[in-house]
């Protein structure tokens, strides 16, 4: 089995078609210390390639409850994640804001933002001043995630 660089899962070459069988495979992968990631059922494990990561977030949601904003992705098996202290963003990248954050789906297990995704996400944020340092990103949950610098991001 393969998770290409787009979510799309892959069996012996061909485009696994049925969603309900990628979201299935999806709640029983694993990723073990050395790295590589596994599919684990009951009666049997296999391993599984991953060109980067086996999730997307596709969809942004956001809520504001008691002044507290608060942002969610849906990814491409439905799962949805809210940006938190357990599930944060990870930023890779030459520091020129060109990649897209990568957020965590469960341990070991990321997503990385679609672009469109991505783009929202940084319409949504605002400059702060973070250890005496000018960073742009969002608030979630209470926590600052940064984006970037503002001049890296333009």
């Amino acid at each position: 089995m393969r998770i290409a660089r787009d979510g799309k899962w892959y069996y012996q070459g061909s485009v696994i078609p049925r969603k309900e069988m990628v979201c299935l495979f999806s709640s029983m992968l694993t990723r073990r210390d050395d790295g590589a990631y596994w599919l684990e059922t009951p009666m049997e494990q296999c391993e599984i390639e991953v060109e980067d990561v086996p999730f997307v977030a596709v969809e942004l949601f956001t809520c504001c409850s008691s002044g507290q904003r608060c942002y969610s992705f849906r990814t491409n098996v439905d799962e949805m994640v809210t940006l938190d202290a357990q599930h944060p963003l990870r930023i890779v990248g030459d520091g020129s804001g060109g990649a897209p954050p990568y957020l965590t789906v469960r341990p070991g297990l990321e997503a990385r933002l679609a672009r469109s995704v991505y783009y929202e996400l940084v319409a949504l944020g605002n400059e702060e001043v973070i250890g005496g340092e000018t960073l742009y990103g969002i608030w979630s949950k209470g926590i600052f995630f940064p984006l970037g610098k503002l001049d890296e991001l333009v």
